[in-house]
């Protein structure tokens, strides 16, 4: 696999936040039980959903970070400042509904909150992610085995250990508090405030305009999930106290990668209005593999399904739909994404942290069109 497709769940640091303007689906009416809750994290991508739907629900949100990253977001929600790795005391005497965790990436850090918290919550919601199974040379389902470590004392988090260390953050909440924990195993996550710009590439880069590289075949399947619905998800389990563990994507066979690529055209050209507009040029996978053109990272959502891939796309959702899980539509999480990215500092918008270049997209259009003439 491609590194465990550098860190599946991309919980990356939100930048240029604005309101996200939730519809009634996500925000939901207002809670007959607000609940006290502690964020841990909060201020980075889906920690945003996450608050600002509690809040429109009526719960209170406390954050505990480190106070580095946005530490202006949400001036109103009460801060207890400290560090994962054993600097946890500011916790200590306090009491809560539910824990939603979003910033576990190492055992031993989940550990320790999640005992010293268990006596004085119901609940404990661990964002997990896909990747904690070894590889998708078949269907998965909850069920299914999850990776595991080499060496349990490693904690270095990196493309070989991000999916087991997140399987042994699983097991450490549960072993904490049993039969409290709702473990979530996100796929790609994607919408407003993704700095990783794995999603957000596709329509930035049809907002460039002129031939644009496309990946494979349209027909190719994918599955992502909108930030706003994981983070409707995580408020659902908590009002409706559903414990267990859920897979976090689209339904299989739902979302291609020519739908992720023709609604960025679409959305482009309705915001952005380039001039020459986007055009796709479709490239067979053989073909990138000869030129050196990853998936993944070179060509973000999307992976040449075969070997330990082959089943990328078909990962099982139908647990967590049963449990109330539902989907925005693509158009508008692509329009979303797109109108976020327009909004951010030039130099974020010329210089993206995933896709390929646009001087490498040059080089294998050009190669691409002498194959073919």
């Amino acid at each position: 696999m491609i590194a465990r497709r550098t860190f599946l769940s991309g919980a990356a640091s939100a930048s240029a936040v604005a309101a996200t303007g939730f519809g009634s689906r996500w925000a939901s009416a207002a809670s007959s039980q607000p609940l006290s809750i502690l964020l841990l994290g909060g201020t980075r991508f889906i920690g945003v959903p996450i608050t600002e739907i509690a809040l429109a629900r009526g719960h209170k949100i406390t954050y505990f970070n480190r106070g580095k990253t946005n530490a202006d977001l949400f001036p109103q929600i009460e801060r207890i400042q400290g560090d994962r790795d054993g600097q946890i005391e500011g916790l200590r005497g306090r009491k809560f509904d539910a824990v939603i965790d979003t910033s576990g990436y190492v055992p031993r850090h989940v550990r320790l909150t999640a005992e010293l918290l268990a006596p004085v919550v119901k609940q404990y919601v661990f964002v997990s992610s896909i990747s904690v199974y070894p590889n998708f040379a078949q269907p998965r389902d909850e069920s299914s085995d999850v990776g595991a470590l080499k060496d349990p004392s490693i904690e270095k988090v990196d493309g070989e250990t991000y999916g087991p260390l997140k399987a042994a953050c699983e097991a450490a909440a549960e072993a904490a508090m049993p039969g409290r924990v709702t473990t979530l195993r996100p796929g790609l996550i994607v919408g407003p405030h993704d700095s990783t710009d794995r999603f957000t590439y596709w329509p930035a880069r049809a907002a460039r305009g002129g031939d644009m590289l496309a990946p494979g075949k349209p027909t190719d399947g994918v599955q992502i999930i909108d930030a706003r619905d994981l983070a409707a998800f995580v408020l659902d389990t908590l009002e409706k106290r559903i414990f267990g563990k859920f897979n976090l994507v689209t339904p299989p066979h739902q979302l291609t990668i020519g739908a992720i690529v023709n609604e960025s055209v679409r959305s482009a050209i309705a915001l952005a209005k380039p001039n020459p507009p986007p055009h796709p040029v479709w490239a067979p996978a053989s073909f990138l593999q000869s030129q050196k053109v990853e998936g993944w990272s070179d060509m973000p959502v999307w992976v040449d399904a075969k070997g330990d891939e082959a089943a990328f796309a078909s990962v099982s959702c139908e647990r967590a739909i049963k449990a109330g899980l539902e989907f925005t539509p693509l158009r508008r999480t692509v329009d979303d994404t797109l109108a976020w990215h327009l909004k951010r500092p030039a130099a974020e918008q010329q210089k993206l942290k995933a896709g390929i270049s646009p001087e490498r997209e040059k080089e294998v259009l050009a190669a691409l069109l002498a194959k073919a003439g």
